[in-house]
């Protein structure tokens, strides 16, 4: 068996796909890695998806939405790659993946279960001591190190044990995962930026590396702000809905006909707002002159505003809100998120060359211009000849 030669060529940051002639393999699976490999694809490099025979990443049977027959969950995850399905408790096919790795890949990113890709040889010591310039990417669930290193996990789990769901919600209510997954989706961003830094060393040095990331210390690194004020003065950050820490007003505010954020944390906005409130007195109530003092005072002042907000509906705060220049946003839902004059104006709804599917971009541009999305996600298998040749031929 042999595999079939992926055309490399080079581009630069000034052509539409910075990352053109990169080879990069995904063992990986769920959100992480994939939304990670994504990027690297949607940057212009070949990615190379390794699944599971017959059944594939278990992604792909996600997700309350469906499109074309094909989970939404799994189409917005791996756009524009190649699936190969290896059987890696076959000898012979992990052989044969270990070559390619040698003799193609640049890039490798894994997320299987701990201790896998050592049992299979397909570990970072193993390769890079075959290949010194090959870039090798772990995504684990705890960290590399530590009494929890081999435990596997999942974005729901460290939105809990990373502390992000102990300031998610309303306190007195159950805990509340943020809506989107955005400990995967994060952790699969660190990758990509590791990559990125490890080209730069790669030029630099010659050698490529280990790169460590992991869902919880990318739950650590959402918790930044909060960690440190606890370190300053012992502060432990509350569930507190809609609000901001230590800024008031600025939430969503109930309305004759929905939810609007507003957001005037500073003394000129409140000023201003109080009086488009039909209360110019608030900003010399002891209460609520300054910051602080409206943050002590926010519940107050929070049954002030809405008792306001409630008698007419959004459009109409809206107006005024933005001809006196304070920040303001309704709540909205997705369906009327994509159809937003601003979100089109953007050109981030991208739609594949062959006009099947409609994707979120990437939320990056070079020189004003958005890298495309030209491909949807592959079917499965759909690309095994990349390493076992046209078997037709």
């Amino acid at each position: 068996m042999c595999h079939a030669e992926i055309p490399y060529v080079r581009t630069n940051m000034n052509t539409e796909t910075p990352l053109a002639g990169l080879k990069v393999l995904e063992l990986g699976s769920s959100v992480a890695v994939p939304y990670g490999t994504w990027i690297l694809a949607t940057l212009g490099a070949t990615v190379v998806k390794i699944e599971r025979p017959e059944v594939g990443d278990d992604c792909r049977h996600w997700g309350t939405g469906w499109y074309h027959g094909v989970s939404g969950f799994f189409v917005a995850l791996n756009a524009g790659k190649h699936s190969v399905t290896v059987d890696l408790s076959d000898e012979e096919q992990r052989a044969l993946l270990h070559k390619f790795i040698i003799e193609e890949v640049d890039i490798v990113v894994q997320n299987l279960r701990p201790g896998q890709v050592e049992k299979m040889g397909l570990d970072a010591d193993t390769l890079l001591a075959e290949k010194e310039t090959l870039i090798y990417v772990n995504s684990g669930a705890f960290g590399a190190k530590g009494p929890l290193n081999m435990r596997p996990g999942y974005d729901p789990l460290m939105q809990a044990f990373g502390g992000i769901m102990s300031v998610t919600g309303e306190e007195g209510r159950p805990p509340v995962r943020v809506g989107t997954s955005i400990v995967d989706m994060g952790t699969g961003m660190w990758c990509a930026l590791g990559v990125l830094s490890a080209l730069r060393n790669l030029d630099k040095t010659g050698k490529g590396g280990r790169i460590d990331a992991s869902l919880y210390e990318t739950a650590l690194g959402w918790m930044n702000y909060h960690a440190t004020s606890y370190f300053g003065d012992g502060s432990i950050a509350e569930r507190r809905g809609t609000s901001g820490p230590g800024m008031a007003p600025y939430q969503a505010y109930n309305c004759a006909d929905g939810y609007l954020i507003i957001a005037a944390p500073n003394d000129r906005l409140f000023t201003i707002l109080s009086g488009i409130l039909g209360h110019p007195e608030w900003p010399q109530d002891a209460r609520f002159d300054i910051n602080k003092n409206r943050w002590d005072n926010r519940v107050t002042l929070n049954v002030l505003i809405e008792e306001v907000t409630r008698k007419q509906p959004i459009a109409y705060w809206q107006e005024k809100l933005e001809a006196a220049g304070i920040p303001n946003a309704p709540l909205q839902t997705i369906d009327a998120v994509v159809a937003h004059p601003q979100t089109e104006a953007l050109g981030i709804i991208q739609e594949t060359d062959d006009g099947r599917f409609k994707l979120m971009g990437m939320p990056l541009s070079f020189d004003g211009k958005r890298p495309p999305q030209h491909d949807g996600a592959p079917e499965l298998g759909a690309d095994n000849d990349i390493l076992f040749g046209d078997k037709s031929a």
